[in-house]
């Protein structure tokens, strides 16, 4: 996430209206009850067509009525020997390595050598870099080679998933999806396509890159209308639908990891709450997808400012010293890991003292890990007895 990343406004939309009528058996009200059903239609034909000639984008009633509930997902877990938490990626495919490797998670052929350790991954793979892909395929390996050897991966959920899940990372160009991103989840044929057409209509030249990138800095133009839906579909298809099943806040041990933060009102309603009503939501998003939908359904948590992958208070908040022993409480824990605010140590001297608060209650472990950030290549490491240490690689 950006220094300080702008939030989008949800849209609240209303449900339509409702209408009724009784029906009356007495042969006494049989007349008023048909001149009644008649003006009945009547009103109904007059709403369709006001509905279609006034509003004709209004969304699908069935799509904005509360979702579902979600499958249960394990999101705490007890007794787990050795913990390695890894921040904000962006896209930083060889910085990630090279932490993977630094703590023992992987070889240097980059295959599970973590033992029974529990891997997380604070979210936000994506944007601002070019190789998320590539690390969300590392991710999803390495998750099956965890739990062969009785360890575990756990890829939190990041505010730059949901921005790409639901269809708003390609509104800010130049800020979150680069060029590279955005072909790597383009359709192999379409991308061909497209740029097969592009060097016919300039005799075999022109600047590929240059290309995509035009079209990219207007992305409400009609020109890019049909490639920003390809790049949507394709990212859910191949990964969205996969990350939207992944957990946003988990406890292992006694410490509490999530993307952004927890305030007392999340933190009360729990986290398998928190994760069940973002993958109901989710899901929500992914039919919207099918049904073509121009309006997002209506949502009670994605891109809420205050909500677990947008809050910053634990990083930002001075005041939240006030709130902290209350949140830990209630989720009976003993820190709270977060990433999402770049918190750039000062020094190597200074890692540990930099990124935590309120005496080691809170640890802010984005700490500049991609490139573009140039921070410290960090890992927050827990051990069965509860020490916390940072490692620098």
């Amino acid at each position: 996430m950006s220094r300080q990343g702008r939030k989008p406004t949800k849209t609240l939309i209303k449900k339509p209206r409702r209408y009724g009528i009784s029906r009356k058996h007495s042969l006494g009200v049989w007349i008023p009850a048909f001149i009644g059903f008649v003006l009945f239609i009547g009103s109904l034909c007059c709403l369709a067509t006001y509905s279609t000639t006034v509003s004709p984008a209004l969304p699908n009633p069935i799509l904005s009525s509360p979702p579902p509930p979600a499958a249960k997902n394990q999101c705490v877990w007890t007794g787990v020997e050795r913990i390695v938490a890894v921040g904000d990626l962006h896209g930083d495919y060889d910085h990630f390595k090279r932490i993977l490797r630094g703590t023992g998670i992987v070889d240097r052929a980059d295959r599970w050598s973590g033992g029974k350790t529990h891997l997380v991954q604070m979210g936000d793979v994506m944007d601002r870099g070019d190789y998320a892909r590539d690390i969300f395929d590392l991710i999803r390996r390495l998750e099956k080679e965890a739990k062969a050897a009785g360890g575990m991966v756990h890829q939190l959920i990041g505010n730059h998933e949901e921005l790409n899940i639901a269809r708003m990372s390609l509104n800010y160009y130049g800020e979150y999806v680069t060029y590279k991103q955005f072909i790597d989840f383009l359709p192999v044929k379409f991308r061909v396509d497209e740029e097969e057409k592009f060097k016919k209509k300039n005799r075999g030249d022109g600047d590929i890159e240059a290309f995509w990138n035009n079209l990219m800095k207007d992305p409400n133009s009609d020109a890019f209308k049909v490639p920003s839906q390809r790049y949507y579909e394709n990212f859910n298809m191949l990964a969205g639908k996969w990350i939207a099943e992944q957990n946003v806040a988990i406890k292992i041990n006694d410490t509490v990891f999530v993307h952004g933060g927890l305030n007392l009102e999340y933190a009360s309603k729990g986290l398998e709450a928190i994760n069940n009503l973002y993958r109901s939501e989710f899901q929500e998003v992914f039919k919207q997808e099918v049904s073509k939908d121009e309006y997002l359904p209506r949502q009670s948590i994605i891109f809420a400012p205050e909500s677990p992958l947008w809050n910053r208070d634990p990083a930002t908040d001075p005041n939240y010293v006030d709130e902290v022993d209350k949140i830990l409480a209630v989720l009976n824990a003993k820190r709270l890991v977060v990433a999402h605010t770049p918190t750039i140590p000062r020094s190597i001297a200074t890692i540990e003292i930099d990124i935590n608060k309120f005496g080691g209650k809170v640890w802010i472990i984005d700490t500049g890990i991609a490139t573009i950030y140039h921070g410290f290549l960090t890992a927050l490491i827990i051990d069965k007895n509860g020490r916390v240490s940072v490692g620098v690689y």
